[in-house]
């Protein structure tokens, strides 16, 4: 019985040796040939949205005269920017706060409060980038003593349009850097093997500044300029060559 299990083994051992030709030059078996080569896009883009941070601060030795103060003045504001024909729902407060502030002589128990100072934050999101002055100027116009920043943005729509132009952008160099190696080396592309996309990066920018109390009162209109946004994309191509 072990003469003929033993026997069994080594026939199989003998056939495990023997080379088959065609697994040997399986082609399917063997690495396809490919250049890799990435490409990067950038375009300048106009931005068609801005958001405007604007604060009412108010300041009273009684909390409760400072708050109802705040709340007075910021939605009279409120009301003069829906007025203007600002959507009640790009209006958002984005930050309200109540801060002691305190007398710098010392008392035997510490020291003693001065007042109180309420600041209501309120951030106004305007779909028509060319009247962003024109909001800042109605904000403080109707109590707004606080402009603590402006973001400029692309809409759905624009951030769209822009990341299919840098994507199409990138391509288009990837290819051409793929030909000149093809041409350079003397082989042939036959096709893509794998496309993939490192980055699109379309930021928004940031405007912070302090406006003039004196410009205000000369009835000067604040000029806002959006400029352009840098959008940029990066792919990565893999072709095929023979």
């Amino acid at each position: 019985m072990n003469k003929i299990l033993f026997g069994s083994i080594m026939a199989l051992l003998a056939l495990a040796l023997v080379v088959t030709p065609g697994l040997a030059v399986d082609p399917a078996l063997c690495p396809e040939r490919t250049i890799q080569v990435s490409g990067t896009g950038e375009a300048y883009a106009t931005p068609d949205i801005s958001t405007v941070n604007v604060g009412v601060q108010t300041r009273n030795a009684d909390v409760k005269v400072a708050q109802q103060q705040n709340a007075a003045i910021t939605d009279g504001m409120i009301n003069a920017l829906v007025v203007a024909g600002i959507p009640r729902e790009d209006i958002q407060t984005v930050s309200y706060s109540i801060y002691p502030v305190y007398e710098n002589t010392p008392v035997p128990f510490g020291q003693k409060i001065q007042y109180y100072e309420v600041t209501n934050s309120v951030q106004v999101t305007v779909r028509d980038v060319s009247r962003t002055g024109e909001v800042i100027d109605i904000a403080v116009a109707n109590g707004a003593n606080q402009v603590n920043s402006i973001v400029f943005s692309l809409s759905e729509g624009r951030e769209a349009e822009s990341r299919s132009e840098v994507l199409t952008m990138a391509v288009k160099k990837a290819r051409a850097d793929a030909d000149t190696l093809a041409q350079a080396t003397g082989v042939t592309i036959t096709g893509v093997q794998t496309v993939s996309v490192g980055s699109v990066y379309i930021p928004v920018a940031y405007d912070n500044r302090m406006l003039s109390a004196e410009s205000k009162a000369a009835g000067v209109p604040t000029p806002i300029e959006p400029g352009q946004i840098k959008v940029s994309a990066q792919v990565s191509i893999s072709y095929l060559i023979s």
